[in-house]
């Protein structure tokens, strides 16, 4: 059976509770959609988690779909990302404590790559599950920038994933999102339409 991956991430300085890592045990739940089995994991939000887990996960699960989330606490709706950035940020350190000793994810490479999955329909879906959603070219500089450039690199190697796309989730207030619908339910209720809308028109082989 080919399987959808979904990750979250954990907390992180400045954000104690993370969205994210309640959406992706919730799409756990699920365990299969549409002949698609589902295998989810939570990462701590450092990078040298990325570095150890992110291959492992891909060599265990061989997935022909990675749907990564994150969060994004300022914005006020959910974003799909399009492109990964050739940068990390040295003025945030992660949950470790750690700051990378580069400035650049991998030298003397393009400055930015691009994710592989059909943005515009996952856009849609989420909007037609009720939540405001948008296209994005700038998934920051820290570990979800990281994570969504590690797995582009491991769809273009033999086996690799056919599509990987990142997600990211506003924070949630007081049971609610800054956009103004109801909290957690409504954005699992979005991630669940993206997943489905990856599936949709992708071989399973």
């Amino acid at each position: 059976m080919p399987t959808v991956l979904v990750t979250g991430f954990g907390p992180f300085p400045g954000a104690p509770i993370n969205p994210t890592e309640q959406i992706v045990r919730r799409l756990a739940r699920m365990r299969r959609l549409r002949g698609y089995r589902i295998a989810a994991h939570v990462f701590t939000t450092s990078y040298d988690a990325v570095d150890r887990e992110l291959p492992r996960l891909i060599a265990k699960h061989h997935p022909r779909i990675v749907i990564l989330f994150g969060l994004a606490a300022n914005t006020p709706h959910l974003r799909v990302e399009t492109l990964a950035h050739n940068e990390i940020t040295r003025q945030h350190v992660d949950a470790t404590g750690k700051v990378p000793a580069n400035g650049a994810i991998r030298l003397a490479r393009a400055a930015a790559t691009q994710g592989r999955a059909p943005f515009t329909r996952l856009v849609n879906a989420a909007r037609a599950a009720g939540v405001k959603a948008q296209r994005s070219q700038d998934a920051g500089r820290y570990v979800c920038n990281y994570i969504y450039w590690r797995a582009i690199e491991a769809s273009r190697k033999p086996g690799g994933p056919a599509r990987v796309v990142f997600v990211h989730a506003p924070e949630l207030r007081s049971g609610k999102s800054r956009s103004g619908l109801i909290g957690l339910h409504s954005w699992v209720r979005a991630a669940r339409a993206i997943v489905n809308a990856a599936i949709n028109d992708l071989p399973s082989h």
